[in-house]
């Protein structure tokens, strides 16, 4: 039986894993590699604070993703397939490693999040 994500190491091993993935992904990778000029030294620790602080409610994340993404929308037009796919791989990274209630949390916030943005940009 898999684990459930319990701390900021957790999270570091799906943010980690994810990115990996995402930036050769044919259909999201452009974002990462060609559209922004990703400091990745700096952003993974911000996606985990991001993401600690929807699971464990830390405070330790600042910043608005909503503005981030509309300032990228601007740059190259965010498509539905851009987020299915973004939610794909962001729900397998998950799935390979956890499961459980922070587990299913992190993946159902990650997709409400997803249809906020898709819906204002």
């Amino acid at each position: 039986m898999k684990p459930d994500l319990t701390n900021k190491a957790d999270i570091r091993i799906v943010v980690d894993e994810f990115y990996g993935k995402i930036k050769s992904d044919p259909v999201v990778g452009i974002f990462f590699t060609k559209v922004v000029a990703i400091n990745w030294e700096a952003h993974l620790p911000t996606m985990c604070a991001f993401w600690e602080n929807v699971l464990f409610y830390t405070g330790e994340y600042e910043g608005n993703p909503l503005d981030t993404h509309r300032k990228i929308h601007l740059q190259y037009h965010t498509r539905p397939e851009h987020f299915n796919r973004w939610l794909e791989l962001f729900d397998e990274t998950i799935d390979r490693h956890y499961a459980g209630p922070n587990a299913d949390k992190m993946k159902y916030r990650a997709k409400a999040i997803a249809t906020v943005m898709q819906q204002k940009m």
